[in-house]
C-alpha cells in the first residue's frame, strides 16, 4: 500500500502504465473480452486482471496516475456495437462519464469496429482486463505526457 494511490492500483498495473511512452495505448476490456491470447500479441505481453470491478471503477483508478493523450482528437476510443456503432450501451456511457469528470470537459470517445479494436488492442503495450461483465466495456486509452505543470 502507498500513501495517495488508489488501492485498485496494484504493481503489475503501476509497472504497466508507469513503463507505457508516450503514444501508447492500454488496452482496458471486460470480463468477455479474449484478453489472453490478445496479450500476447501486445507490445508488453503483458495482462493485468482486476476482477470484481466496474468498468467505470477501474478506468477511474487508472486515470489518477495516466495522463491522457492532448496531441489527439480521441486519446479514449471504445468498441462499436456490433450493427448498432451508434449506440452507446451504459457501460460506456458510465466511462464517459468518468472520462469527462477527469478531463474538466466533455471528450467524446470516437468508436472502432468490433474486428478492428482487437486488431488495436493487439498492437497496444498491454491489456488491463476488468470483471466488468456487460459487452462492449472495451476501451483503449492514450498515453499523453507528463509537463512541469502537471506535476507541480
Amino acid at each position: 500500500m502507498l500513501k495517495g494511490l488508489d488501492p485498485l492500483l496494484s504493481p503489475d498495473l503501476l509497472w504497466l502504465l508507469a513503463a507505457m511512452g508516450h503514444g501508447d495505448d492500454i488496452a482496458v476490456v471486460d470480463a468477455n473480452h479474449p484478453a489472453e491470447s490478445i496479450a500476447r500479441s501486445t507490445i508488453s505481453g503483458r495482462i493485468v486482471r482486476l476482477p470484481g470491478l466496474t468498468m467505470a471503477r477501474a478506468v477511474s483508478a487508472i486515470l489518477t496516475v495516466l495522463p491522457l493523450d492532448d496531441f489527439e482528437p480521441a486519446p479514449a476510443r471504445r468498441m462499436q456495437v456490433v450493427g448498432a456503432p451508434d449506440t452507446i450501451p451504459l457501460v460506456q456511457r458510465e466511462v464517459q462519464a468518468v472520462l469527462d469528470a477527469a478531463a474538466g470537459n466533455a471528450s467524446p470517445m470516437a468508436g472502432i469496429e468490433r474486428f478492428a479494436f482487437y486488431d488495436n488492442a493487439k498492437s497496444a503495450f498491454g491489456i488491463v482486463q476488468v470483471g466488468d461483465t456487460r459487452p462492449y466495456g472495451c476501451f483503449l486509452l492514450r498515453k499523453g505526457v507528463l509537463t512541469a505543470e502537471s506535476v507541480d
